[in-house]
């Protein structure tokens, strides 16, 4: 697994941060959504005002950390990327992608 972004919490919820990968360089957000039902996602991801996926809180099953689970997409993409925002030192947030 390896790290593609790097975020920070707002008092808000919401995250701010950058997206990085070999194509990809870009500013992004991550903010709480409102929920119409029972599956619909906690979070939607944004970079330059568009859309690029969404996100589910979850916990860990051993340790019960939380973490929200994100699913980004691109037409340029090949396929969805799944990735893991979890916490990490000094507050950061770590983009961890996984496919």
């Amino acid at each position: 697994m390896a790290q593609i972004g790097a975020f920070t919490r707002n008092d808000d919820g919401s995250f701010t941060g950058v997206i990085r990968t070999l194509n990809i360089n870009t500013k992004a957000t991550i903010k709480p959504a409102a929920k119409d039902s029972e599956r619909s996602p906690d979070y939607r991801v944004a970079a330059g005002g568009v859309e690029l996926g969404a996100g589910w809180s979850k916990a860990a099953k051993d340790t019960g950390a939380e973490y929200i689970s994100l699913k980004i997409d691109d037409p340029s993409f090949n396929a969805p990327v799944y990735a893991t925002l979890v916490q990490g030192d000094n507050g950061e947030h770590k983009l961890i992608w996984s496919r």
